[in-house]
């Protein structure tokens, strides 16, 4: 654990935020052209042209995708192999995301919340944000980074059913949710789903939901099932993509869900922009960095 260097850890933190904000993870790029071929109505149409002409040119110049730098996010899966120390991978994540902000630089977006003082560094009282999670039989410290814009996050949704509600009223609030948001979270994005749990766990697990890359299904065949028949209600909407009407309002719907009480049905919806912006690391204890998404 010694040789280990957590100065390691905290540049992968720099690059990763900085990566997260200008490079469209393969997957979404993807995603965006296939909506603009099956996009019908014009002025959708024009408006898939005008996202794609954004990401050429923050392509082109080395630029951000969005001038909206989000909240920092990181979702750290720890191998139990790995020469773990989590308190100072907590610490190298927050001077990393705060180092990517100040050196690259870019707009600070996090505030204190009762006086709105602005640090300009992306860090401060509870941020970044860190989910940690563990892996059997694994060497590797494994960072998703995910920026959290405010237009997405700001329609978030969350209510505590009861099992007497049934399936069909999960189904619709999350269907008004996404109604009821509009053109607000920038759509068409990823519609994050949590199901079960505690208020605090399907909220993560919504967060958790929009990490995937766009399309995957969950593991569990009725959930998975789920997820098909949302996408097919929402994209019946016409919000369409800006909020302005078209055939495609969201690029996928993913569900994340977890045991609950007996007398318990909690869900949550949690939207990311149409950038769904993402970037990982695999950090080795040999000091490798392998990047992805």
């Amino acid at each position: 654990m010694a040789k280990f260097s957590y100065q390691l850890v905290e540049d992968t933190a720099r690059e990763l935020y900085i990566r997260a904000l200008k490079i469209l993870p393969p997957d979404v790029r993807v995603s965006l052209k296939k909506a603009y071929e099956k996009e019908t109505n014009p002025t959708a149409k024009e408006i898939f042209k005008t996202i794609l002409a954004n990401v050429e040119v923050a392509d082109r110049d080395n630029m951000l995708i969005c001038q909206d730098t989000g909240l920092p996010i990181y979702m750290v899966k720890v191998g139990s192999k790995f020469p773990v120390d989590g308190a100072k991978i907590s610490a190298a994540l927050k001077e990393g995301a705060k180092r990517a902000t100040v050196e690259h630089p870019f707009r600070g977006s996090s505030t204190h919340p009762v006086t709105r003082v602005n640090p300009q560094t992306s860090v401060g009282e509870g941020l970044p944000i860190i989910y940690w999670d563990f892996v059997a039989d694994s060497d590797c410290l494994d960072i998703l980074m995910i920026p959290k814009g405010s237009g997405s996050e700001n329609v978030s949704a969350m209510k505590m059913f009861i099992p007497a509600d049934g399936v069909s009223v999960l189904k619709k609030f999350v269907i008004d949710t996404v109604l009821q948001s509009g053109s607000n979270p920038c759509p068409p994005g990823i519609i994050g789903v949590g199901i079960g749990g505690t208020a605090d766990l399907v909220s993560k697990l919504a967060k958790e939901a929009i990490a995937r890359p766009v399309g995957s299904h969950n593991h569990d065949p009725f959930f998975a099932k789920m997820e098909d028949e949302l996408y097919e209600a929402i994209n019946s909407l016409g919000v369409g993509p800006m909020g302005l009407g078209g055939d495609v309002t969201t690029l996928a719907v993913h569900i994340e869900w977890a045991y609950t009480h007996i007398t318990q049905n909690p869900v949550a919806v949690n939207t990311q922009c149409w950038p769904a912006r993402r970037a990982r690391a695999k950090v080795y204890p040999d000091g490798r960095v392998e990047y992805g998404f």
